[in-house]
C-alpha cells in the first residue's frame, strides 16, 4: 500500500545522497576494489576514532560480528552468557551458535536487561555477560561492569542499535573486551546491504577476529585454523563512510523527532513513552527506534495502518524465549511478556518531515480521544 508515513523510507535516504554515492561506487569498480581494500581500512578507522576505541574489524553482518566475538573471546561448548530476551534472534544465535547457552534476565522500564536480576543467574559455567543496547539507549553499565569483575566475567555488548549513543560520556561498544555493531540498511548507519563490525581495545582478540573473518589466513600466509569468510565488502565500506558523514546530522536529527513525539504524546496515559532526550544526564540516546508500550495495542496499529503510517512490532512480537523452536521456554519473564503484548514502533529515521511526524502524533491521540 502507499504509505502516508513509511517506517522508515531508504529512497528518501539515497535521493539526497545518490550523486556521491553514484560517483564512489563508480571509482571503487573502475579500480576493482573488492576486497579487503583501503575503503575498508578508511572505514574502520573512521569507526575507531569515533567510538572511542583501537582495533574496528569490519564483518559482513552484525550476526556474524557477535559470533566472531563470542569465539575469539574463549567461549567454549557448555558455557553460559547471559542476556536478555528482547532482542533479536541473532543475539542468541551467535551464543548458541559457539556451543554456549543463552541465559535469559529480565528487563527494566527502559526496556534493556534488568541488571539487578543478573546476579541471581550466574552459575559456575557463566562466562560473559552480553547485554544489548536497544532502541538507542545503553543499558546501565555502571551496574553491569561491577558484576562482570565481581564474578570474573567478560562483557559482549550487542551494540547494534547504539551507534552513537553514550552512557556517562562513553560511547556504546566500549565499555566491555568487545562491541558488536550492525550496518544493516535499517540501522542508525545503514549499509545497502549486510554489513557489521567489532571493535576493542584488546590486541590479540582483534588480531583473532581479522583472522576468523577471512578463512583464518595470516600475513605469511599460513592459517591459524578453522575460520569463516565473513568479510565486509570493500564497496560496502565506502558507501558506509559516506553515509557516516551525515551521520552526526541523524543523530540530531532523530533526537529532534523524539522529543517533538514525547511533547505530542506524554499526556496520553495509555502510553508508557521512551525517555525523552536530555543534553545533560547519564544517558544520550539515539532513538535506532521509538519503541513505546501502548494500551489496545493492536488495535492502535491497525488504526494507524488505516490512516496511512507505517508501523512495526519489535521481532515480529516475540522476545527470545517465547520462539517455541528456540527451547528457551522455560524462563519466567513477566516484564518482557508484558512488554511485548503492548509495544509497538513508531516511523522514526531522519528523513521524516514534521508534517510527517504532526500527522503521527495528531492520529495518535485521535484514536485515544475517540476509540473504537
Amino acid at each position: 500500500m502507499e504509505w502516508r508515513v513509511k517506517y522508515i523510507d531508504y529512497p528518501s535516504q539515497y535521493r539526497k545522497l545518490e550523486e556521491e554515492l553514484v560517483s564512489t561506487i563508480r571509482e571503487v569498480l573502475s579500480r576493482g576494489d573488492l576486497l579487503l581494500r583501503q575503503n575498508l581500512e578508511d572505514f574502520e578507522q573512521s569507526i575507531c576514532k569515533f567510538v572511542g576505541v583501537n582495533h574496528t574489524i569490519g564483518v559482513n553482518s552484525g550476526t556474524d560480528a557477535l559470533h566472531l566475538a563470542v569465539e575469539a573471546a574463549g567461549i567454549k561448548p557448555g558455557d553460559e552468557i547471559i542476556t536478555s530476551s528482547h532482542t533479536f534472534v541473532a543475539t542468541g544465535a551467535a551464543i548458541h551458535h559457539s556451543g554456549a547457552k543463552p541465559v535469559l534476565v529480565d528487563i527494566g522500564d527502559d526496556h534493556n536487561i534488568n541488571p539487578d536480576l543478573i546476579e541471581d543467574m550466574i552459575t559456575e559455567k557463566t562466562k560473559a555477560i552480553m547485554p544489548v543496547h536497544l532502541n538507542g539507549r545503553i543499558c546501565d553499565m555502571d551496574k553491569i561492569i561491577s558484576i562482570a569483575n565481581k564474578y570474573g566475567l567478560l562483557i559482549i555488548e550487542d551494540a547494534a542499535q547504539a551507534l552513537g549513543a553514550t552512557y556517562k560520556g562513553k560511547k556504546a561498544g566500549s565499555f566491555g573486551l568487545a562491541g558488536c555493531f550492525s550496518f544493516y540498511p535499517a540501522k542508525l548507519l545503514g549499509a545497502y546491504g549486510d554489513a557489521g563490525a567489532v571493535v576493542t581495545n584488546n590486541n590479540e582478540l582483534a588480531q583473532n577476529i581479522s583472522y576468523l573473518r577471512n578463512h583464518g589466513r595470516m600475513d605469511d600466509g599460513d592459517v591459524s585454523g578453522w575460520a569463516y569468510n565473513t568479510r565486509l565488502d570493500n564497496l560496502q565500506a565506502a558507501i558506509l563512510q559516506i553515509k557516516f558523514k551525515s551521520f552526526p546530522d541523524w543523530i540530531k536529527r532523530r533526537r529532534e523527532i523524539a522529543s517533538k513525539y514525547h511533547e505530542g504524546l506524554e499526556n496520553i496515559e495509555e502510553l508508557r513513552l521512551p525517555t525523552p532526550p536530555v543534553e545533560t544526564g547519564d544517558f544520550f540516546d539515539v532513538y535506532q527506534n521509538y519503541e513505546l508500550e501502548a494500551n489496545s495495542r493492536d488495535d492502535l496499529r491497525n488504526y494507524l495502518t488505516e490512516q496511512g503510517i507505517e508501523t512495526m512490532l519489535p521481532w515480529g512480537g516475540k522476545g527470545l524465549h517465547q520462539f517455541t523452536a528456540l527451547g528457551l521456554s522455560d524462563y519466567n519473564l513477566p516484564r518482557t511478556e508484558e512488554m511485548f503484548e503492548k509495544a509497538i514502533m513508531i516511523p522514526m529515521h531522519p528523513d521524516l518531515e514534521d508534517h510527517h511526524i504532526d500527522y503521527v502524533i495528531q492520529t495518535v491521540n485521535q484514536f485515544y480521544r475517540n476509540p473504537k
